[in-house]
């Protein structure tokens, strides 16, 4: 079938919106129907080169929701008419990590989808016979995309797809960071660098797991009282004094859970100085430019301070994300003022230089 899609055609340049051939799907895959899809900054990394894994052409995108089509010889997790959202992780319930509860980093398929390519090793999408990758498993800045059933999560129809894509990248791994890797403890004290789409979605998951302080870092106010509205207690300007002025906030030992959701390495051991002294757990979620490194100072890890990364939140995404979504219809999470801008797939260019000059917290494509 003919589709419309944004490729990556070079490293720095703006994203092409043209016509691609997507083949059907095969054993094990669903061909989705896209409604909408966030513009991740994961994206805009890729895209501008400074992605050490990352390759061209490719049709960019993975924050996507949409409805399962048509599937392949022996899906049997979806079928045409379900709600679905994209999984850039996969979950297929059978390899030793997805029967661990200590990770969520699927390994049935994680080779050939970091080449950009579906679990038998070529591509559905095409262009005048050229072969195009999938990027992240997902390549949902498209109208229709094929994914492997084990990376859809099927998610209920009453939820509105352009808020549950959502779920599919950023606020997911702020939510799961917190209630997953780090395990917030009620009463605890928690500091969350970044008030982007991750930072907030840490900030409500601190606030769902019964955290009494709440504190947000960030350099915007207007990002700050959305912080504010997804339960913090506190909050600070960013500035080079920050881990003084936590460590006073906090009686003078630091907090007992921090989150670093900027990609900064020099916020990254701002996390891991307020951390508390003996218990204090600093989650790292954000992903750092091209040979940049974390520099801490032994003597905070030796003094009982620990430091975790987490990849999209530790969620298993096909059981998770739906607990997730349910949570948001019921109320507990508030996902509308995370959708900053709506576009069209051909603004998807728009989406990039709204991020970049940090206009919102999400933009989101809406397809016909």
């Amino acid at each position: 079938m003919k589709i419309r899609a944004a490729v990556l055609e070079q490293f720095g340049a703006p994203l092409a919106v043209q016509e691609l051939d997507l083949a059907e799907p095969r054993a094990g895959e669903a061909l989705v129907r896209l409604v909408a899809c966030g513009v991740c900054h994961t994206d805009l990394y890729t895209a501008s080169g400074a992605d050490p894994s990352g390759y061209a052409p490719t049709v960019l995108g993975h924050e996507g929701a949409g409805i399962v089509e048509r599937v392949g010889d022996g899906v049997t997790s979806v079928a045409p008419g379900d709600h679905v959202v994209t999984l850039f992780s996969p979950q297929c319930r059978e390899c030793i990590h997805c029967r661990d509860t200590r990770t969520n980093l699927c390994l049935a398929i994680r080779e050939q989808q970091n080449l950009g390519y579906l679990p038998d090793g070529t591509t559905r999408l095409s262009r005048d016979g050229e072969r195009i990758r999938h990027f992240m498993g997902t390549s949902t800045f498209a109208e229709y995309t094929v994914m492997p059933e084990i990376a859809l999560a099927k998610i209920t129809r009453d939820a509105p797809l352009d808020r549950a894509c959502l779920f599919a990248c950023g606020l997911s791994t702020g939510l799961g960071a917190a209630i997953n890797t780090a395990k917030v403890e009620a009463g605890a004290t928690c500091v969350v660098f970044g008030a982007g789409m991750v930072g907030l979605g840490a900030v409500a998951g601190c606030r769902l797991q019964g955290a009494e302080r709440i504190v947000c870092v960030d350099l915007s106010s207007e990002r700050l009282e959305l912080a504010r509205g997804q339960g913090a207690t506190h909050t600070l300007h960013a500035d080079d004094d920050v881990v003084e002025q936590i460590v006073e906030l906090t009686d003078g030992f630091g907090a007992d859970y921090t989150f670093e959701a900027t990609g900064n390495v020099r916020v990254m051991r701002q996390a891991v100085e307020s951390a508390r002294m003996g218990w204090g757990l600093a989650t790292v979620c954000g992903v750092a430019g091209r040979g940049e490194t974390l520099d801490v100072v032994p003597r905070f890890l030796i003094t009982g301070r620990r430091v975790a990364g987490s990849s999209f939140g530790g969620v298993k995404g096909r059981d998770q994300v739906p607990e997730f979504v349910e949570r948001a219809l019921a109320g507990d999470i508030d996902v509308g003022p995370f959708v900053s801008h709506k576009l069209t797939l051909d603004e998807v260019n728009r989406g990039f230089e709204l991020m970049e000059a940090q206009d919102g917290i999400r933009s989101v494509i809406a397809f016909g």
